[in-house]
């Protein structure tokens, strides 16, 4: 099996595919014939930098294996259409979706990288209008090429996230629906589910997950078991990247992310929530 180390670090993530899929998961690869739980989601359920991410510190607690499909940059596009990650999303006796992000989906605006959600791929005819002053050739990252629009017109921009909302709710219910009746919703995130305006907090287009409200999360409940939030305390954030491993260059990315010990605190709140499902 292929393995991936991060330079200085010593972490290996054993990269894996599953079946057909062409998504590089976490490994080591599990098999999926004994009873086992689901965890979809981004870069922090993958566990980037993190040696036990919440999913792992889990197994051991409910006595069930808890396979990894966390895909670093990814989103709701990333799982929607991998019909092989569907299935054994449905076949498992719960499936935790980690709520993702909006803006890394394709939409009638743009289109992202059907993997690697975060990469922008084009523009459609309708934002070229809109925004016709901008080179979209310029553009390689989807937040890089918001944030510009956002600065040229916040009004316009409004229109783009109204699009992207309505984008993520329509394709989240595609995805559970072929998940099946036992998904729980899972917020991991250092501020908790709000309706309040999502430019509000400093270094807006930097929040995640981004442009997602309660309201919207209230419209899926229905299609789940459960709702759980993961909001890390001040004293874990407070511990940054005291256990992560990573390369002097990856500093800056690393100091952005939920740390070991926020890891530690939402595997204790999911698993306790979980242990009621199961």
């Amino acid at each position: 099996m292929k393995h991936e180390t991060i330079d200085g670090g010593g972490l290996t993530y054993a990269p894996c595919r599953y079946g057909l899929s062409r998504i590089m998961f976490r490994g080591p690869k599990r098999t999926m014939n004994a009873p086992y739980l689901a965890f979809i989601g981004v870069t922090e359920t993958y566990g980037k930098f993190i040696d036990r991410p919440y999913s792992a510190l889990m197994e051991k607690e409910l006595g069930k294996p808890c396979v990894n499909l966390g895909c670093v940059n990814g989103s709701v596009d990333a799982f929607v259409n991998d019909s092989m990650i569907m299935a054994a999303c449905n076949k498992a006796d719960l499936t935790v979706v980690q709520i993702m992000r909006a803006n890394f989906l394709s939409n009638r605006f743009y289109s992202v990288h059907p993997r690697r959600n975060d990469r922008f791929l084009r523009a459609s005819t309708v934002l070229q209008a809109i925004y016709n002053d901008v080179d979209f050739s310029d553009f390689t990252y989807t937040r890089a090429m918001l944030g510009k629009l956002h600065s040229l017109s916040p009004e316009w921009f409004d229109i783009v996230v109204a699009e992207l909302r309505e984008a993520w709710v329509a394709r989240m219910k595609n995805m559970l629906g072929q998940i099946g009746p036992n998904a729980v919703l899972f917020w991991f995130a250092p501020q908790p589910m709000t309706d309040d305006p999502w430019d509000v907090m400093p270094n807006p287009l930097q929040t995640d997950p981004l442009f997602i409200t309660k309201s919207m999360i209230d419209d899926l409940r229905p299609l789940v078991r459960d709702v759980v939030q993961a909001i890390p305390t001040d004293v874990a954030k407070q511990q940054g990247t005291k256990g992560m491993y990573f390369a002097p260059m990856q500093t800056k990315a690393a100091s952005e992310m939920l740390g070991v010990a926020c890891h530690m605190e939402a595997s204790n709140t999911l698993a306790n929530h979980l242990k009621t499902l199961i």
